[in-house]
């Protein structure tokens, strides 16, 4: 009877994007807090080894692979184990959302195809830790309205939305002036303006302060994931083109600022670490000891600040154009820059041709009016077939 109540006790978690860097994350935070959580499904794209082990480690029966290739091969390897559930293919996420009973699902995927899956999570009532741009930049409209009308939380992972979110707790939103999310300013930060043409992926990819993957790494270089950042922002929290800012922060200690109408500002701090944020996603609205240390204030510490220059950073300047567009152009900004990063790691564009190719689908895509899911989901398609092919001169 004791161990009953105990695993009823558990908060039950379905992790999207298990093998991934966020993932990974979650894994540490699940790790030491056994007796709060309980794993109940899990899923990657390609990674089915690590797949396993996290599912070996966690005791988890319900797995997805959306790679067919290694859906296959995964369940060949362990046709013994009745046990375990296997989905997999393009609809493997909705049929583990489907098949899974849980109580928060962490989205920690790249890329838009999260999104029906998170929408049939939000319809099944739970919560969602959003650790994904891309789901609020492609249906932003739709999780919104579904999240209110299903009435669960969409706590986000993102550590500089994590901290305004943690900012305006108890406040009245109306009251708020703006926010201002905060940027390393990337792996290139202090290479010369002009030699930026000759910056290589792996360059692109030695982030000073955070460990992350490879496209948001690059992401950061370019800042287009500050201005992914910017749109997710305005979904969030209902924000305004205008209230919404960036600023250059080396350090990476402070995560956004929250200014009121009445001239006060407030920061959220804590170490340059994914864990923070997610253990605060997980256990909220409680908050639990972290067995990690804090920053130090007993030590000498130098935080700097300073506006981005938008002639380094021109795909930060694209966003807040694309923020004052219609949200087609939040569609055609991401897509374009995902094949973009892709073309620059094969070496097939240069790391200043990133911006060109999102310029250049904004400037010829000539999207539906349409405003439907179905129509959101195909113009990012066909976004991403005309950059693959643009050229860049």
């Amino acid at each position: 009877h004791n161990l009953k109540q105990f695993m009823l006790n558990k908060k039950k978690v379905i992790l999207l994007g298990a093998t991934g860097s966020i993932g990974t994350s979650t894994c540490k935070v699940l790790r030491s807090f056994p007796e709060n959580f309980k794993l109940v499904g899990i899923s990657a794209h390609s990674k089915s080894k690590k797949l396993l082990e996290i599912a070996e480690e966690f005791n988890v029966k319900n797995l997805a692979i959306t790679s067919n290739k290694e859906y296959l091969k995964a369940k060949s390897s362990i046709l013994v184990n009745s046990e375990i559930k296997y989905f997999g293919g393009s609809l493997a996420l909705e049929e583990l959302i489907a098949c899974t009973d849980a109580d928060l699902v962490v989205v920690a995927t790249l890329g838009s195809y999260a999104l029906m899956a998170t929408l049939n999570a939000i319809e099944k009532g739970m919560d969602i830790a959003l650790a994904n741009k891309e789901l609020l930049v492609l249906g932003g409209d739709f999780i919104t309205k579904s999240i209110k009308k299903h009435n669960v939380r969409l706590l986000p992972i993102d550590s500089e939305h994590n901290a305004v979110f943690q900012c305006i707790q108890g406040y009245n939103i109306k009251e708020l002036k703006s926010i201002s999310l905060t940027a390393s300013g990337g792996a290139c930060r202090n290479f010369a303006i002009e030699s930026l043409g000759s910056v290589t992926p792996s360059q692109a990819q030695n982030h000073p302060n955070w460990s992350m993957g490879t496209k948001i790494t690059i992401d950061s270089a370019t800042m287009a994931n500050k201005g992914l950042e910017l749109i997710e922002a305005k979904w969030l929290f209902g924000l305004k083109p205008e209230q919404l800012k960036v600023i250059i922060h080396p350090e990476s200690k402070i995560h956004s600022f929250v200014e009121w109408i009445d001239g006060s500002i407030l920061a959220q701090l804590s170490p340059p670490d994914m864990t923070f944020a997610i253990q605060h996603c997980l256990f909220y609205p409680q908050r639990k000891n972290n067995p990690k240390p804090s920053i130090n204030f007993n030590e000498a510490i130098n935080l700097t600040f300073h506006p981005p220059d938008l002639k380094r950073y021109p795909c930060l300047e694209i966003a807040y154009e694309v923020l004052k567009m219609e949200s087609f152009a939040s569609v055609i900004y991401n897509a374009s820059n995902e094949i973009a990063v892709q073309r620059f790691i094969k070496n097939e564009i240069k790391f200043t041709d990133i911006p060109k190719v999102i310029i250049n689908a904004l400037e010829i895509i000539n999207p539906s009016k349409d405003s439907t899911l179905k129509a959101l989901i195909e113009l990012d398609m066909l976004t991403r077939e005309h950059a693959l092919k643009s050229k860049i001169t």
